[in-house]
C-alpha cells in the first residue's frame, strides 16, 4: 500500500543454498501439474512434501527450516531476508496470499489488516491499493463464516467502484473454493483496471475463442462455455489443457483453478529469468477421454475430435508399427475432404495433412500417395454412399480403438497387494477399454478390463489415500494421492456400464413358479436386462430373460450381478464368477465384517413378535424373517399385540406395503408421490398409538440386512420422519435407540436419534409429515426452513423443526426483527379462498397441514393415483391483538406491521374521520408515495385511490383534492417517509376503531339496519357498525368461530 518505506540494505544470499534449490523446488511444482503422458518419460522424478506450505514462492527465500519462515500454531517468527529488500507488488502479493494459504486460520486477521488500512485512510494511493488488495484475496481465499458478515458490511460500505467489484469476486470464490496458488501477474493486472482477464482458447479445428474469465474460474467452467459456443451437446471427455514451451498439461473439466496453472507457468518463466508478464502460457481445448459406451451422435464434438486426430497425426503424437493404420486414416480423411473424387494431386495434399514428415521421408512420397489413393478407392463407405458425418464418427472410433492410452486419464499410484508387478511406483492409465498399470506409455504392466471389476472403495483414513479394486481374479490394493478423482471416474465408469449392461447373472437360486410376476433362476444363471420404463435399476427392480428357460419377469437387483459390460462378455470372464464356496465365503465375509455387531430386533421379536407362518421357507430361520429385510408383503403385522384387532392389522399392512414402495423394495407400474406414500404410512400411527410400534418395527425391519443402497437411504428418512413424529413405547424404545446407536456411520443417524430424544420431551404429532418435511428429507436434508411474508411485502426465510410450535416461531420472528415483544402478534396462512389465523400452542407443521388441507375446496377433483395434489398458500406474520399499541414506541413495528395493516383498512373507509382528518392524512400518505419529489403533484389526481378512503372521493372534485392536498403537505415539510407513517399512525390511534378487526357480513334480524353490515372487533369489545352511517353501537356478543374452528382474519389482510 505504500504505507512503510521500502528497505535499503540487501542481504546477501548463498547460491548454492538458494538458487539451485528454489530452481528445484520450482521444477518440481510445475511438474506436478503437468500431462502424467510426459511425465512417463521420465525416470527416478523425486516427490518432495511439505507438511502445509507448498515450495516458496519468493525465488530469493532459500530452503530450510533456519532460513525463509517459520511458523508455529500462534505466531511466525524470522522472516528472513526476503523482506528486507525491494519486492516487486507482485512478490509482496505472494507472501500475504502465501501465509494466508498454508495457514487458513490466518486469513480472518490478514482481511481485518487490510480494512483497517483502508479505512480513513487519507492517501489516495494507498487507499486505492489497499482495495486492490483487498480484491485479489477475495479472489483466492475467502474469510471464514465468523467474520463473513462483518466484511460483507464493510465492503458494502466502501467505494461504489471497488464494492460492487470486490462483492462480486466474493461470491465467485465461495462458489468455486479458495484457489490453492498465490495471485498472478495476470490477476493483479486485471484487478488494478477492476476488468476481466481475456484468454484465448485454441480449437483443434484451427479456430480460437476469446473468453472472460476472472481469478475464481476454474476449468470446468471455461469447458461449458466453450461446449456452449461450439455448439457441443456432449462434452463428455474434453478437457482444458494448459501449454508452456515444450510442456502440457490437462487441467481436467471440473474444478480446476485456471490462475493457478497460470501461476506455475509465471513461476516457471521467472526462474528461468524472464519476467512474469511475458510467460508465453497457452490454452487450448482438447478431447481426453472416451466413455466405456458408445457416444451419441453430436456433430459438433465429432468435428473436434476429428480434427485433432488429424493433426495429431501429422504432428507423429500417434505412434503405430502398423503403416496400414495410417493409411486407413487417410483414407478416410480423403473421402471427407474430397468425396469419391481422386487425383494425385489431392493424393499429394492429404498425405501431407495426416502422414508425419518422418514417416513421408521413410518411405518415398509417391509410395504413401499410391498406398492412400488404393485405400480410398477399395474403401467400402464409397460403395455404401456413406455421409461425410458418419466416415468423420468412423475416423474418431477406429483412432479411439487404436490408440486407447492417448486418450486416458493418469494417475501415479503406489502398487500395494495384487498380482505381481515388476515395480511399486506405476502409472494408472483410464480409458474407454479399462484401466492399465503401466510402466511407460510403451510398457503396459498389466490390464483390468471393466467386465471384470466388481468394485473399487477409497479409505482416506492413511496420510495417502488407500484405493481398493475389487476384480474377479482378487482384490488390488494402491496408495494414490489423488485417489478420489480416480475412484470417482471409474465407479462412474462402471455404474454407467452397469445401467446400460445388458447381461447379468444370478448369484442364488429362486423358484417364483407360484407368481409369474417375479422370476425364477438358478444360481449362475446368465439374465439378458431389458432396458424398458417399467423398471429401472434405480427402483430395485429390472426386467429380465433367463437365457436358460426363456421366462422374462421382474428381478431385484440383489439377486443379480450386473455385468459391466456393453456385450456378452467371454466364456473365460463368465467362468471366473463360478468361485468355490470358501472363496465366496471368504468374500462374504470382508464384506460384512463391519456389519456383525449391528444392533437388530432379534432378541424383540421372540417377546414380542408374532409366530412365523406355518410353511414358510428355512425351517428355523423362519423367525429371523419377522425382523428381517423382505420383498413380500406381509399378511400379518408384526406386533403379537394386533393380531385380534381386523382395523388396525390392515392398517399395519397397507403401510407396510407403503415402506416397501416408498424404499422401492416393491415393484409398481405407477408411481406414487412421496406425499401420498408417508400419509399411508405415518397417518394410522397419528390416529392410532397402538400403531407406533408397528411401524418403528416395520422401518427398521426393512434396514436389517438390506445391501440396496437405494433402499438403504430411503429407509433412513422414513426413520428420521419416524423420530421426530411420535416415540416407541417404553419395551421398543431401548431397541430403537441402540438400533441407531449401533449404526453411526449412516448419515441420517446422528439426527434420527437427536430427534427420538427431543420427542420424548413433548407431546407427539397430530398428523402426518408435511410436504416441506418430505420434500427436505427426499434432499437428505435435516434443515427445515420456510419462507413467512410481512404485510410490507417483505418476505424473510426461518428455519423450524419438526416439533417447533407457533408461538416458539412467532418469538423467533420478532427477535430476529428486533421487535420490542412478539405479544400480539400471530401466524396467518393466506390460501386462494381465504385467511386463518394459525393457533399458538400447536406444532407449526400440524396446524399448517390441517388449516391448507380445511381450506380446500370440497368439489375439487380427486387427484389420480401417484398424482400429487399441492396447496398453495402463503405464510403471514401480522399484528393480531393491538394490546397497548402506542406509535412511534416501536417504530420497527410501525413500519412493518402497523402501518401496511391499518392504511388498507382506512383507505376502505372502515374509519369515521372528519374532512380535516382526510387531508391531514392525504398529505402523509402521499409524502409516503413520493417523499420529497414535488414534480409527482400532477399525478395526485390519479392517486386518489391511494390517498383518500374510497367513500369519500366524491366529497370534492380531483382538482380541489388535489389543492388541498398539497397544501397539507406544505406543511409537513421537512419529514421523512418513515416519519410520515409514523404520524399517519398517531393521528388514527385516537379513533375507537383503532386496531379493529373488520369482517362484512350480511344480517336480516334488525330491519333498522342495512343488509350488509360490518363488524368489528377491538379491545373494547364487539361493535356493529352502519357502512352508510359510521355509526356503531356495542352490544354484548359471542365469540365468533370460523367453520374450522379457528379466528378469522381481518379482511384487510
Amino acid at each position: 500500500m505504500g504505507d512503510l518505506p521500502e528497505p535499503k540494505a540487501i542481504v546477501t544470499i548463498s547460491p548454492t543454498n538458494s538458487t539451485n534449490s528454489i530452481q528445484h523446488k520450482r521444477d518440481r511444482r510445475l511438474s506436478s501439474l503437468v500431462g502424467l503422458d510426459q511425465k512417463m518419460l521420465r525416470k527416478n522424478k523425486k516427490q518432495i512434501k511439505l507438511a502445509n506450505r507448498r515450495a516458496s514462492t519468493i525465488p530469493e527465500e532459500p530452503d530450510g527450516p533456519s532460513t525463509s519462515v517459520e511458523t508455529s500454531n500462534d505466531i511466525m517468527i524470522g522472516e528472513g531476508p526476503t523482506f528486507h529488500r525491494t519486492m516487486t507488488s507482485l512478490e509482496k502479493l505472494h507472501v500475504i496470499v502465501g501465509y494466508a494459504l498454508s495457514r487458513p486460520g490466518i486469513r480472518d486477521e490478514i482481511f481485518c489488516q487490510i480494512c483497517k488500512q483502508v479505512t480513513n485512510n487519507k492517501n489516495e494511493l494507498s487507499r486505492k491499493r489497499g482495495w486492490i488488495l483487498m480484491a485479489i484475496c477475495l479472489g483466492i481465499f475467502p474469510p471464514t463464516d465468523l467474520f463473513m458478515r462483518y466484511l460483507r458490511n464493510f465492503i458494502r460500505q466502501g467505494p461504489a467502484e471497488y464494492s460492487t467489484y470486490c462483492m462480486e469476486r466474493l461470491r465467485r470464490t465461495l462458489t468455486n473454493g479458495a484457489r490453492g496458488e498465490p495471485a498472478c501477474w495476470v490477476e493483479l493486472d486485471a484487478c488494478r483496471s477492476r476488468k476481466p482477464v481475456q484468454v484465448k482458447v485454441s480449437l483443434p479445428d484451427g479456430r480460437s475463442l476469446n473468453l472472460q474469465v476472472d481469478s475464481a474460474s476454474t476449468s470446468g467452467e471455461i469447458c461449458s462455455s466453450i461446449a456452449r459456443t461450439t455448439g457441443i451437446r456432449d462434452d463428455f471427455g474434453f478437457s482444458l489443457y494448459i501449454a508452456i514451451h515444450d510442456k502440457m498439461w490437462s487441467l481436467g473439466s471440473k474444478g480446476q483453478h485456471l490462475m493457478d496453472s497460470i501461476f506455475l507457468c509465471e513461476q516457471d518463466v521467472r526462474q528461468k529469468g524472464g519476467e512474469e508478464q511475458g510467460a508465453p502460457w497457452r490454452l487450448s481445448y482438447r478431447k481426453e477421454l472416451f466413455p466405456p459406451w458408445p457416444g451419441g451422435l453430436d456433430p459438433a464434438a465429432t468435428d473436434l475430435t476429428y480434427s485433432q486426430v488429424i493433426s495429431s497425426l501429422q504432428s507423429g503424437e500417434y505412434q503405430s508399427d502398423k503403416e496400414d493404420d495410417f493409411v486407413q486414416l487417410a483414407a478416410m480423411h480423403y473421402f471427407v475432404k474430397f468425396g469419391s473424387e481422386s487425383s494425385s494431386e489431392k493424393a499429394r495434399q492429404v498425405v501431407k495433412e495426416c502422414i508425419n514428415t518422418n514417416l513421408i521421408e521413410t518411405k518415398s512420397e509417391p509410395r504413401w500417395i499410391q498406398m492412400v489413393t488404393a485405400a480410398h478407392t477399395q474403401g467400402g463407405y464409397i460403395k455404401s454412399q456413406k455421409s461425410t458425418a458418419a466416415v468423420k464418427q468412423e475416423l474418431v472410433d477406429y483412432a479411439r480403438r487404436t490408440w486407447p492410452m492417448f486418450f486416458s486419464r493418469f494417475f501415479e499410484v503406489s502398487y500395494r497387494s495384487g498380482p505381481p508387478l515388476p515395480h511399486e511406483n506405476l502409472i494408472l492409465a483410464v480409458n474407454w477399454s479399462g484401466v492399465s498399470f503401466c510402466e511407460s506409455m510403451e510398457r503396459v504392466c498389466m490390464e483390468v478390463p471393466y467386465a471384470e471389476m466388481t468394485d473399487i472403495i477409497i479409505s482416506e483414513e492413511d496420510p495417502c489415500p488407500v484405493v481398493s479394486i475389487s476384480t474377479l481374479r482378487g482384490d488390488i490394493t494402491l496408495g494414490a494421492e489423488k485417489g478420489a478423482e480416480f475412484v470417482e471416474m471409474v465407479g462412474g465408469f462402471l455404474d454407467g456400464l452397469k445401467q446400460r449392461s445388458a447381461c447379468g447373472v444370478a448369484l442364488h437360486d429362486a423358484n417364483k413358479q407360484d407368481d409369474p410376476m417375479f422370476l425364477s433362476y438358478r444360481r449362475g444363471d446368465i439374465l439378458l436386462l431389458h432396458r424398458d420404463d417399467e423398471f429401472s435399476q434405480e427402483s430395485g427392480w429390472l426386467t429380465a430373460t433367463n437365457e436358460r428357460t426363456g421366462q422374462t419377469a421382474a428381478i431385484s437387483t440383489d439377486a443379480i450381478m450386473v455385468l459391466p459390460a456393453m456385450s456378452r462378455p467371454t466364456d473365460d470372464t463368465l467362468n471366473l464368477l463360478n468361485l468355490n464356496p470358501a472363496q465366496k465365503r471368504k468374500s462374504k465375509d470382508e464384506l460384512v465384517t463391519d456389519r456383525v455387531t449391528l444392533i437388530n430386533l432379534k432378541e424383540f421379536s421372540f417377546e414380542y413378535f408374532r409366530d412365523p407362518m406355518k410353511g414358510g421357507k428355512g425351517g428355523a430361520g423362519g423367525r429371523e424373517k419377522l425382523w428381517a429385510n423382505t420383498r413380500v408383503p406381509l399378511k400379518q403385522p408384526l406386533l403379537r399385540s394386533l393380531a385380534g384387532n381386523t382395523q388396525l392389522s390392515s392398517l399395519a399392512m397397507q403401510a407396510f406395503t407403503a415402506i416397501m414402495k416408498y424404499m422401492g423394495d416393491y415393484p409398481v407400474k405407477q408411481v406414487r408421490s412421496p406425499l401420498e406414500l408417508t400419509n399411508q404410512i405415518f397417518g394410522p400411527p397419528t390416529q392410532h398409538p397402538a400403531l407406533r410400534d408397528e411401524i418403528y418395527c416395520q422401518i427398521m425391519k426393512q434396514l436389517t440386512n438390506n445391501n440396496n443402497g437405494v433402499s438403504l437411504e430411503r429407509g433412513w428418512q422414513l426413520l428420521w420422519l419416524c423420530c421426530g413424529l411420535f416415540p416407541p413405547s417404553e419395551t421398543l424404545l431401548k431397541h430403537t435407540q441402540r438400533f441407531i446407536e449401533s449404526r453411526p456411520r449412516e448419515p441420517l443417524s446422528a439426527t434420527s436419534l437427536q430427534r427420538l430424544r427431543s420427542i420424548l420431551s413433548v407431546t407427539p404429532r397430530l398428523l402426518p409429515p408435511h410436504q416441506v418435511e418430505v420434500d427436505a428429507i427426499l434432499q437428505n436434508s435435516t434443515q427445515l426452513f420456510h419462507k413467512v411474508h410481512f404485510p410490507n411485502d417483505l418476505t424473510e426465510i426461518f428455519e423450524v423443526t419438526t416439533t417447533t410450535k407457533i408461538c416458539d416461531l412467532c418469538r423467533q420472528i420478532a427477535s430476529h426483527l428486533r421487535l420490542n415483544s412478539a405479544d400480539g402478534y400471530s401466524l396467518f396462512v393466506k390460501t386462494s379462498s381465504k385467511v386463518l389465523s394459525l393457533d399458538d400452542h400447536q406444532y407449526f407443521f400440524d396446524n399448517l397441514r390441517q388449516t391448507t388441507e380445511a381450506t380446500r375446496n370440497k368439489k375439487e377433483k380427486k387427484p389420480k393415483e401417484g398424482v400429487q395434489l399441492t396447496n398453495p398458500y402463503l405464510v403471514l406474520f401480522m399484528r393480531k391483538l393491538w394490546f397497548n399499541v402506542v406509535p412511534g414506541k416501536d417504530v420497527t413495528a410501525d413500519l412493518i406491521f402497523h402501518f401496511p395493516q391499518e392504511r388498507p383498512k382506512y383507505l376502505r373507509g372502515y374509519h369515521n374521520c372528519s374532512r380535516e382528518d382526510m387531508l391531514t392524512l392525504a398529505g402523509l400518505l402521499f409524502r409516503v408515495k413520493v417523499d420529497s419529489d414535488r414534480s409527482q403533484f400532477v399525478m395526485i389526481p390519479r392517486m386518489l385511490k391511494e390517498l383518500v378512503p374510497d367513500d369519500q372521493m366524491k366529497l370534492m372534485s380531483p382538482d380541489d383534492w388535489k389543492k388541498h392536498i398539497i397544501s397539507s403537505y406544505n406543511k409537513q415539510a421537512g419529514i421523512s417517509v418513515e416519519e410520515a407513517k409514523v404520524s399517519f399512525l398517531r393521528h388514527i390511534a385516537a379513533w375507537p376503531t383503532f386496531g379493529c378487526v373488520f369482517f362484512e357480513v350480511k344480517q336480516t334480524s334488525d330491519r333498522s339496519l342495512p343488509s350488509i353490515i360490518r363488524i368489528a372487533i377491538s379491545k373494547q369489545g364487539v361493535s356493529i357498525i352502519n357502512p352508510m352511517t359510521k355509526r356503531s353501537s356495542w352490544p354484548c356478543i359471542p365469540s365468533v368461530r370460523s367453520p374450522t374452528g379457528q379466528a378469522a382474519a381481518p379482511t384487510s389482510t
